[in-house]
């Protein structure tokens, strides 16, 4: 008989810290086509988080902020349980591949090569969801209700500061990368499940930036401004107008930049970083 014993047990954080750079360093390391088609899925499951969130908050006027901020939480989760039961390459993420690079086992350029074909598959999956369920006409179901929830949703992340949406997005993948890190120490499906739901429905409850969702969020807002049907804004009362913020200059520059600096920030140094200074920097 073997000696070697099966164990259910969860990883504890040094193990951890040695998983993460071993799966960084693969990540680097992976063909480039296969990279950019894991981004695209990616993009497209936090865009499904996205979907279920905006339908789930949908027509809640009555309902009070805290538990409407809640409930889009607990449904988003499922974008992020798609990432990494399902398997693809998500560039919040991917920021934990500092690890490896901090260990010298990734070289910078390998890097930033991981973080921009992602990034970039990363916004085509998103974009063409929103795409798809803009065509969908799915934004007038709920007599407009869901329409409008995805209108107000984008006009007020566009509508943030340089600095609000900065600070927002640090914080938001400081929690999206624990939920990643936690799930480096889990053993089965049900384990990685319950790692994610917790810190994913905080980030979203307390309304941090996340800026491959806000590539879902924004766009599918934008799309229903300049195309929606004439007979849905009549319906929830409103006119284009009425979404001031709105606008893709504002998606870019006032929401997208400074929400992936700060997810940077929050992945790459307040979890990243720490962490590999804690366990896997030499004596």
């Amino acid at each position: 008989m073997s000696d070697q014993t099966i164990s259910l047990d969860a990883l504890l954080p040094p193990a951890m810290a040695a998983k993460a750079e071993e799966i960084g360093t693969k990540k680097a390391n992976m063909k480039l086509d296969n990279m950019f088609a894991l981004a695209l899925l990616a993009g497209a499951f936090i865009s499904i988080g996205g979907i279920f969130s905006t339908t789930a908050v949908a027509g809640t006027t009555d309902l009070p902020y805290g538990v409407v901020r809640l409930l889009a939480g607990l449904v988003f989760t499922i974008g992020l349980i798609l990432v990494i039961v399902g398997g693809a390459e998500l560039f919040t993420g991917n920021t934990l591949i500092t690890m490896a690079f901090a260990s010298k086992k990734v070289t910078l350029a390998q890097l930033l090569r991981n973080w921009v074909v992602v990034y970039l598959g990363n916004f085509v999956g998103a974009l063409l969801t929103a795409l798809f369920v803009f065509l969908s006409g799915q934004y007038k179901f709920g007599g407009g209700a869901i329409g409008l929830a995805a209108l107000n949703i984008a006009n007020a992340k566009t509508g943030l500061t340089f600095v609000e949406a900065f600070f927002l997005g640090i914080m938001c993948n400081a929690l999206v990368c624990m939920a990643v890190w936690m799930c480096f120490g889990a053993r089965t499906t049900a384990d990685k499940i319950m790692a994610i739901i917790p810190p994913i429905s905080c980030f979203v409850a307390a309304g941090f930036e996340h800026s491959i969702a806000n590539m879902y969020f924004i766009p599918i807002g934008l799309f229903i401004k300049d195309f929606g049907n004439p007979a849905f804004f009549e319906k929830i009362g409103k006119t284009a107008a009425d979404f001031a913020n709105l606008t893709w200059s504002n998606f870019f520059l006032a929401n997208l930049l400074p929400v992936t600096l700060g997810n940077i920030i929050g992945g790459a140094i307040m979890v990243g970083l720490i962490y590999w200074f804690i366990y896997n920097r030499k004596s």
